[in-house]
């Protein structure tokens, strides 16, 4: 099976501590990684996690509070030390551009690649990056800023050869590509060999869905519908219910409400207010309303 997997560089909120690195978090489909996120400290917890510059080209920024954004220039500093000259595109509100772009100009304007920022509209859920392996649309928040979680779509997988059928019918090397894709056999004497009789079902494609910082927002449920995971933020225990709502957060309980309304598959939860010094609570409060919830932690490694 392709590679679908969650790597978490932080999962902590505005404040800092020893506990947690701000959000930052990525997602390695088939061998290409996509950031999403880049708190301060990102490229060092990148290095931690062994993950590789050079496969890094899309960056996905929910919105512009430090904690999810501070991290960028020390990112692309790095990046231009290392030699690389293939672009870097940013997907982020519009603002991103007035606030990053005098940054760069002056501590980056000898950079031997690109930084391309494209913005998206926080309040629309759209495509806004499309490839061969994975589709990224837009889940629309309510935070205090302009801010936008992200669903990751892995592409259609490959169907899988049958091999004793493929040896069976002596299917030549140069059409198992097709017929991986849906193509049936046509053999030198016009017979069709149809494609179920070569191959087996492919693997269910697989998706991700980011929720940063929001408050309780039951209009994402039917974006998030059955995903195979959900990050969802849970800022704070219910017994700070009312500062949650203030700040536009949500409760480690009320995650785990929108995951059960949505019947995802599974739940982390993370952005956890410095407040508290034990991370279990929120698991406990989540697990009685939906108990497929884990939490997130520096460097775990989440396949999908």
């Amino acid at each position: 099976m392709n590679k679908f997997e969650l790597h978490i560089l932080g999962c902590g909120s505005a404040l800092p501590t020893m506990q947690h690195a701000p959000t930052a978090q990525v997602l390695n489909v088939r061998e290409k990684l996509f950031m999403i996120d880049c708190g301060e400290g990102t490229q060092l917890q990148f290095r931690r996690a062994r993950l590789r510059f050079n496969r890094l080209n899309q960056i996905f920024i929910s919105h512009l509070h430090g904690d999810h954004c501070f991290g960028l220039i020390g990112l692309i500093s790095t990046l231009g030390l290392l030699g690389r000259t293939g672009d870097l595109v940013i997907h982020a509100v519009a603002d991103l551009e007035k606030l990053l772009r005098p940054q760069l100009d002056y501590f980056c304007k000898d950079l031997s690649f690109q930084v391309i920022i494209k913005p998206f509209d926080h309040t629309k859920h759209e495509v806004i990056y499309q490839d061969r392996s994975v589709k990224v649309s837009t889940i629309p928040l309510d935070h205090r800023v302009a801010c936008a979680g992200f669903l990751f779509e892995e592409a259609e997988n490959d169907l899988h050869l049958d091999g004793a059928a493929i040896k069976f019918y002596n299917i030549p090397i140069k059409d198992l590509a097709g017929i991986k894709k849906g193509a049936d056999y046509i053999a030198e004497d016009g017979q069709v060999i149809l494609n179920n009789r070569l191959t087996k079902p492919a693997d269910a494609s697989r998706k991700y869905a980011f929720c940063s910082d929001t408050a309780y927002k039951e209009d994402i449920i039917p974006i998030i519908q059955g995903v195979d995971l959900l990050y969802h933020e849970a800022t704070f225990l219910e017994e700070d219910k009312a500062r949650a709502r203030d700040t536009r957060h949500t409760t480690a309980r009320q995650a785990a409400q929108i995951a059960l309304k949505a019947n995802v598959k599974k739940l982390m939860l993370g952005h956890y207010s410095s407040r508290y010094s034990d991370d279990s609570l929120f698991l406990d409060e989540a697990v009685k309303i939906f108990p497929h919830t884990i939490l997130a932690n520096e460097l775990l490694l989440e396949k999908l």
